[in-house]
């Protein structure tokens, strides 16, 4: 079955004053657009069940990058190419630079949003692992005003989040205070390119005299939505990496995932091979041993 363009309508007010009057006009009835290529790929199959669409494409006020001496500031309208030739964002956010690099084929990446990544709200996704061990804040926007709250909190079960239904995510604030920190991201599917994630995992860490004092683990793939890892995380926070520690860490994210089985992977595969990732980045944060 293929999708009938006649069966929806498309409007593209052209500001965002202009699509929140739309929105808070009739909550639920309109579903934004930006990028299109998750809902253009539904379209195509049939299964685009929105029949009223407001584009987001070419709005100025959803896609920019600011930074400020503490914070850079991503419109929720930027690109995944938008943020591969941003030179902050390669500097002082690798990960998310990496995964912007795992977004489909270069066309997806020069359509495919920040904001549209993040609402479409696949346990999946390519950026939110790397979102969510920044510590990344998200602001919405509506005729009502703004507010923010942190990622972690946004989604709320299998593709639903906190976003009320007048309402638009604006932008992704992150802090600027990770230069520090070990980082890690690495990603698991089928090709080395263009393939939804099995597994991907997202960490930092401060160490402190070889003692772990900071540590965030997020993941893609291993519950209905991406998460962090905080039962994990505090298995190693404040304690030194030696090799029962990191069986302890292993054991502890075998617990902690809730994984499903479907056409790309099974469940205990994906919990097995994020167990295998996180060994990976907590080995990588040990000492070298002195040379004999």
């Amino acid at each position: 079955m293929r999708g009938n363009a006649e069966a929806h309508e498309l409007i593209a007010p052209g500001s965002l004053t202009d699509v929140l009057e739309l929105l808070a006009a009739a909550p639920g009835q309109w579903t934004p657009i930006a990028g299109g290529t998750e809902l253009m790929v539904a379209h195509a199959a049939g299964k685009l069940s929105a029949s009223k669409l407001v584009s987001l494409w070419g709005v100025p006020e959803l896609r920019f990058i600011e930074a400020t001496p503490g914070t850079v500031v991503i419109g929720a309208g930027t690109t995944f190419s938008d943020l591969r030739v941003d030179a902050t964002i390669a500097t002082e956010f690798p990960l998310l630079d990496k995964a912007a690099s795992w977004i489909g084929a270069i066309a997806n990446q020069t359509r495919a949003t920040i904001g549209g990544n993040l609402v479409n709200g696949s346990p999946a996704a390519d950026s939110s692992p790397a979102l969510l061990v920044y510590d990344a804040e998200l602001e919405m926007v509506s005729v009502r005003g703004r507010r923010r709250i942190a990622y972690a909190e946004f989604h709320t079960g299998y593709k639903c989040c906190a976003l009320a239904a007048d309402e638009l995510l604006l932008a992704v604030h992150l802090p600027r205070r990770f230069a520090q920190h070990r980082q890690y991201i690495r990603k698991v599917g089928t090709r080395r390119a263009m393939a939804i994630a099995k597994v991907a995992l997202a960490a930092t860490a401060l160490l402190r005299d070889d003692v772990i004092s900071e540590i965030r683990l997020a993941a893609a793939s291993l519950a209905p939505f991406p998460t962090r890892l905080v039962r994990t995380e505090a298995v190693v926070l404040g304690r030194a990496i030696t090799p029962d520690r990191i069986q302890e860490a292993r054991q502890a994210l075998l617990a902690e995932a809730k994984p499903i089985d479907d056409i790309r992977s099974t469940a205990e595969y994906r919990r097995r091979v994020g167990a295998n990732l996180l060994e990976e980045f907590l080995l990588g944060l040990r000492p070298e041993e002195s040379v004999q």
